[in-house]
């Protein structure tokens, strides 16, 4: 069945996939008062991206190779970033970076670029463990859907050019 997907169906397959992704982010910053940290957001970040790229091919051109490559290219950037937070969740305990503010308040009092800075290199707080499911973590299943959203993309590039 999967092998019949043309280029449209792996972009609108990323699509869903980064649209679920967030309304799950959502529920659970909302539902579950579970509060990203700087990491978590640039995760989000990238899957919003991700996505974002997806839905262009989709109104563009689903078959030109451009927007496939762009989309892979994000969701490795994304999965670098679970990496690393999955890194500072295995440090540690004395060797944690320093817990931040809190990054509403970041946005408020500090430079853009020191909270950019502060969401590239996570702080304290993305260290801490607050949910996991089959005790995998919250990065550890961004890590595994980054790499699903890079196979679809990989998937759209292969089905795109053979059309």
């Amino acid at each position: 069945m999967l092998s019949n997907w043309k280029a449209d169906h792996w972009a609108l397959a990323t699509c869903i996939t980064a649209g679920a992704l967030l309304c799950i982010a959502l529920i659970m910053e909302y539902a579950l008062a579970l509060s990203p940290c700087p990491l978590c957001m640039m995760q989000r970040i990238w899957v919003a991206l991700t996505g974002l790229i997806a839905y262009a091919s989709l109104a563009h051109n689903p078959r030109w190779g451009i927007y496939p490559l762009l989309g892979a290219i994000s969701a490795i950037v994304g999965g670098g970033f679970s990496i690393r937070q999955l890194w500072l969740q295995s440090l540690p305990k004395d060797q944690v970076p320093a817990c931040g503010p809190d990054l509403s308040y970041m946005l408020e009092a500090f430079p853009v670029a020191d909270v950019v800075a502060a969401m590239m290199s996570g702080t304290g707080d993305c260290a801490q463990i607050s949910w996991t499911l089959l005790g995998i973590s919250l990065p550890g299943w961004l890590l595994l859907f980054f790499g699903a959203l890079l196979a679809t993309n990989i998937m759209q590039i292969r089905q795109g050019s053979r059309a």
